[in-house]
């Protein structure tokens, strides 16, 4: 029993497990199981992912004292530190621009390191230093709130799979050519970019998240995206840039992408897409797609509608549809072209694998309520149709409760739910 108590099966176990163990504790924790044993006193410094953030030093009142000690703190991890670095991440609020970072990141450069993230700062940008395109071995990049200005011989990232920029100042071309660059990439993010006008080529390419203001979007050669999701944000002048561009930018967006899967257009996203579009076009059928996500379009526009039958008609294998409205029952128009459902819809199409279906902020302006009537009668496996109404329809809400109810259904099974709960 005496034998058994003295043992040390933590110390004995696999520098791997030990590792992992260590993975798991703040980074400044991690440092400190040093006075543990003289076994254990540099068992910190093999770590191959490193995340140093504001918790690494103790709170201070004065900020460039806690800068100050949060550089030494890292300066002396990384001198100490023996072996390859995988993962490094860098998040704090306490460091701007500083010569330390560009040390550091020609360290990593040597260290073979595979995943970098830098998160530097909240007043100013950050200004990546030259010795980042050296790191050449990345896998994984996240970069928030800095100057992005690769050197004119830097040629890509070779082995890069993830991109995220998220507020990071680059001129167009820079970013177009560092996606081209990366010929394995397969993730992409970017955020917060303003009048950004981008042409996306990347073969390899499975997911793209894009917010901002856009000025334009083509994806010229993306044939294995499956995941999409659009935020766009627009004043009244982009708008109008808009109106006046040239060519559809549904065919600009999604005319190479037969293998999407899924699909999340946020604010703006159908008013977008419904420049340059022409009835009657032969469409990209898109086999893959089973969830479509649309928020805030308006069915006081014929042409975001068209945008939508679109979009679903040509999903053969859908089966979610979560769509939001924008339009206002307060200042419900004088309803157009509601001859179009009967005389110009599509007609003898099924939406067969159509399973849920649930509608936010409905407004029960006519051609919304034409458009819940096309669903019902073109989806035989529908099971459910949410409805969430708008805050405005509280008064006329059992009228279209009843107007739902008369529509004919194509499942027999289709269960229609009105939330009135939340109004």
């Amino acid at each position: 029993m005496d034998k058994s108590a003295d043992e040390d099966f933590i110390t004995d176990l696999p520098q791997s497990i030990i590792e992992i163990i260590l993975t798991k504790l703040p980074i400044r924790d991690a440092v400190r199981t040093s006075i543990l044993s003289s076994k254990w006193r540099y068992k910190w410094a093999t770590l191959t992912q490193l995340v140093f953030d504001d918790n690494c030093v103790s709170p201070f009142n004065d900020r460039i004292a806690a800068e100050n000690k949060l550089v030494k703190f890292i300066t002396r991890f990384l001198f100490l530190h023996e072996g390859p670095i995988h993962k490094f991440t860098l998040s704090t609020y306490y460091l701007q621009s500083s010569p330390d970072i560009d040390q550091w990141l020609l360290f990593l450069s040597r260290k073979g390191i595979k995943e970098l993230v830098l998160e530097v700062g909240e007043d100013e940008w950050f200004r990546a230093p030259s010795c980042l395109f050296a790191c050449l071995k990345l896998t994984s990049l996240e970069l928030l709130r800095c100057e992005l200005d690769p050197p004119p011989e830097f040629g890509g990232f070779s082995c890069l799979k993830y991109l995220n920029l998220q507020q990071v100042l680059v001129a167009p071309e820079v970013i177009e050519n560092l996606i081209s660059g990366c010929p394995l990439l397969e993730s992409l993010t970017l955020s917060y970019f303003d009048s950004l006008a981008l042409t996306v080529r990347a073969p390899n390419l499975k997911y793209l998240k894009l917010e901002g203001e856009f000025k334009d979007i083509c994806l010229e050669y993306t044939p294995l995206l499956v995941v999409i999701s659009v935020a766009m944000y627009m004043t009244d002048e982009k708008t109008e840039h808009f109106e006046q561009s040239s060519g559809c930018n549904f065919d600009k967006f999604l005319g190479g992408v037969p293998c999407l899967e899924r699909l999340t257009g946020q604010i703006y996203f159908t008013k977008y897409m419904s420049i340059g579009y022409e009835l009657g076009k032969v469409p990209l059928t898109y086999d893959h797609l089973k969830l479509i996500q649309l928020y805030q379009v308006s069915f006081e526009d014929m042409k975001e509608i068209l945008v939508v039958l679109r979009l679903i008609l040509s999903s053969p294998n859908l089966q979610e549809l979560h769509i939001s409205s924008s339009s206002n029952a307060i200042t419900a128009f004088e309803a157009s072209d509601l001859n179009f459902w009967e005389t110009d819809c599509p007609t003898g199409c099924t939406l067969k694998r159509l399973k849920t279906v649930k509608i936010s902020d409905l407004s029960g302006v006519p051609h919304e309520m034409e458009f819940l009537k096309f669903l019902l009668k073109n989806s035989p496996a529908l099971e459910v149709m949410s409805i969430l109404p708008g805050i405005y329809v509280s008064c006329g809400k059992l009228n279209v409760v009843i107007e739902l109810l008369r529509f004919r259904r194509a499942s027999p099974k289709a269960e229609i739910i009105f939330i009135q709960d939340q109004i």
